[in-house]
C-alpha cells in the first residue's frame, strides 16, 4: 500500500480554531514548522487566514505579512510548502517565494484569479469543496438533492474542475479535497469519509483535512453532550489517519504530525504481516 502524505498545518494566525496565536509570528511558526519536519511531515501547509467557522477574513497584506517570510525560509531550507489562501495575489507571491502547492480551500470561487495563477505556474492545486465564507458558511449546510451530500460534493468538485481546466490547469496538478467542516454538519462529515470512493471515482487524488476538528469534538462529547475540547481530540484524529490511508488517499492534512507518522509506521508493519 502507498502511504499517504502527511501535510503539517502551520497556522501563522491569532485566530485559527485549533492553535491560534501559538505560532503567530515568522519565529515562531518556522520553528514549530521544522519541530513538524523532524516529527515526519511531507509538506507544510502554511496559513495567514483562519477558516474556523465564523472567522472574519484579514486584510490582503495581514495575510501576506503573515506568510512570506515563513515560506521564504523554509523553502530555502528544501521544504516542501504548501500555501494555504483563497487569493490570487497571495497565491501568487507565496509560489515566487518557494511555494509548489496551492491550497485552495475555496476550490477558485473566493477568487477565481487564482486559478489563472496555477495555470501560470504549474504548482499543484488543492481545490476543496466550499460553498460560502467562514463567516456563514454554516448557513449552506444543506443537502437535499438526490445522493445528498455525496452527489453534491462529487459534482460540484467536479464543476470546479472543469473551471481549473478552462482556466489552463493541467489534469495532473489537481487533488480534491471533501471540505469536512466547509458548509457541512457532522453527519454530513461521516457520510464523505465513509463514502471517499464515490469522489476518488472522478479520478484525481484526494487530500482529507479532518485533524481536531468539531465533528470529532462531538463524537467524543461528555455526558452533558459538551464537546470533547479540541487539544484532546488527537486519538481519533490519529484513528482516522490509519482509515484514511487504507482508502488510498493522497495526503492527510494533521496538526500532531508525530503521532499520524507512528501510526503509518504502524499500518505498513502490519500490512508486511
Amino acid at each position: 500500500m502507498a502511504t499517504p502524505l502527511l501535510m503539517g498545518v502551520v497556522n501563522v494566525t491569532p485566530d485559527s480554531f485549533s492553535d491560534g496565536g501559538r505560532w503567530d509570528t515568522p519565529d515562531t511558526a518556522i520553528a514549530h514548522a521544522r519541530d513538524l519536519l523532524a516529527d515526519g511531515a511531507d509538506i507544510l501547509d502554511i496559513g495567514g487566514e483562519s477558516t474556523r467557522p465564523g472567522a472574519t477574513r484579514p486584510l490582503v497584506a495581514e495575510e501576506l505579512a503573515r506568510v512570506l517570510p515563513v515560506i521564504r525560509e523554509l523553502a530555502a531550507e528544501g521544504a516542501t510548502v504548501s500555501v494555504d489562501t483563497m487569493r490570487a495575489e497571495v497565491a501568487e507571491q507565496a509560489v515566487a517565494a518557494g511555494a509548489s502547492i496551492v491550497n485552495d480551500v475555496s476550490g477558485g470561487l473566493a477568487d477565481p484569479r487564482i486559478l489563472d495563477v496555477v495555470a501560470a505556474t504549474g504548482t499543484t492545486y488543492v481545490c476543496l469543496h466550499w460553498r460560502a465564507h467562514s463567516d456563514h458558511m454554516q448557513d449552506f449546510a444543506v443537502y437535499d438533492g438526490p445522493g445528498g451530500v455525496l452527489a453534491a460534493v462529487r459534482d460540484e468538485l467536479s464543476q470546479r474542475v472543469d473551471a481549473a481546466h478552462a482556466a489552463g490547469v493541467r489534469d495532473d496538478q489537481i487533488v480534491l479535497d471533501p471540505g469536512l467542516g466547509f458548509a457541512k454538519g457532522a453527519g454530513h462529515n461521516w457520510t464523505l469519509l465513509a463514502g471517499l470512493s464515490v469522489l476518488q471515482s472522478l479520478g484525481y487524488p484526494l487530500l482529507v483535512g479532518a485533524s481536531r476538528k468539531t465533528f470529532l469534538g462531538r463524537l467524543l462529547a461528555a455526558p452533558d453532550g459538551t464537546p470533547r475540547p479540541v487539544d484532546q481530540r488527537e486519538d481519533a484524529t490519529t484513528a482516522l489517519t490509519v482509515l484514511l490511508a487504507q482508502q488510498r488517499v493522497w495526503a492527510i492534512r494533521v496538526h500532531d504530525v508525530r503521532a499520524s507518522r507512528d501510526a503509518l509506521h504502524t499500518l505498513a508493519r502490519w500490512e508486511q504481516g
